[in-house]
């Protein structure tokens, strides 16, 4: 059994890892609140841009625009394919960036012509030690993500895009379904796919009318199709950090379960020594009183 001093000392380390890993989860929980507030506030302005996007592709059907142009002369073996992949900042968030980077590494691993851009210490990291380039480095943490730091990722891509650099371009992160559950996500931003802006259900008594873009249609797809890859970026980046937020809250909340477990197993064992302890001290105090008489 160990003394009780050893103990002791036990005990006081437990306490203070409890204080931490509680102090963590406190803040995970205040951030995750934030963030999603933060989404919320700026989600309506995004869900306009891509009801007007659909509105314009069902109004001109005919509309060959460059940012859906998926290049079919291109094939798939030659293909230049840009993966941006959303990590965390630091661990302690469970299987988080595992589950990210795996994804990430399958993915790549399909694609012979293959770019990578990270954002992320954690990931910047591990493909570092695996030797895998990192053709874009988003040095900026993944801490509280703002749109102009999407709105800085998207007109790189686009960039990259239109000039011929990229014939795709993924955004990989994980996705909140649920508190209990987070998938790793593969989203496609360029080219755009116009069977992903669905026709809206209007009332058509009250929605007949004919409709025209100034100065035309090109340069109204041209102004509104940067901020949609702008808020798809934007998005990917709240529900990486929500997740990452929720992945370290359960991930604190076991560790804080399993420190006062702990405590008590050593508060039990710290009160059977000292027991013990006296009770050898009351015998033998007991043993030399019978031994001087």
């Amino acid at each position: 059994m160990a003394s009780i001093k050893e103990i002791r000392t036990h005990i006081k380390s437990v306490e203070q890892t409890l204080k931490i890993t509680n102090a963590m989860y406190l803040i995970s929980s205040s951030n995750l609140r934030k963030a999603r507030k933060q989404l919320n506030d700026v989600e309506p302005y995004f869900q306009k841009i891509e009801s007007t996007i659909s509105d314009i592709l069902h109004h001109s059907p005919e509309i060959n625009h460059r940012f859906f142009d998926k290049r079919p002369g291109i094939p798939p073996e030659r293909r230049k394919v840009g993966y941006i992949v959303i990590t965390g900042d630091k661990g302690l968030a469970g299987a988080y960036n595992h589950n990210i980077l795996k994804l990430a590494e399958h993915k790549m691993d399909k694609t012979p012509n293959s770019s990578l851009f990270v954002v992320g210490q954690v990931g910047r990291s591990y493909f570092q030690e695996h030797g895998i380039p990192i053709d874009v480095e988003f040095l900026y943490t993944a801490q509280n993500p703002t749109v102009s730091r999407a709105r800085d990722m998207g007109e790189l891509v686009m960039d990259l895009y239109l000039e011929g650099e990229l014939d795709e371009v993924y955004i990989l992160f994980t996705k909140m379904v649920t508190s209990f559950q987070m998938e790793p996500t593969v989203h496609k931003l360029l080219p755009l796919d116009p069977d992903v802006f669905p026709e809206k259900e209007v009332n058509k008594s009250t929605y007949n009318r004919d409709v025209a873009y100034v100065p035309s249609v090109k340069a109204v797809m041209d102004r509104l199709v940067p901020g949609y890859i702008k808020g798809d970026i934007f998005g990917a980046l709240v529900e990486s950090y929500c997740s990452e937020q929720n992945a370290r809250m359960t991930a604190m909340k076991s560790s804080s379960d399993n420190a006062r477990s702990m405590l008590q197993s050593l508060n039990l064992s710290y009160n059977r020594a000292r027991q013990a302890a006296i009770t050898q001290e009351i015998t033998e105090v007991v043993g030399g009183a019978q031994a001087a008489l």
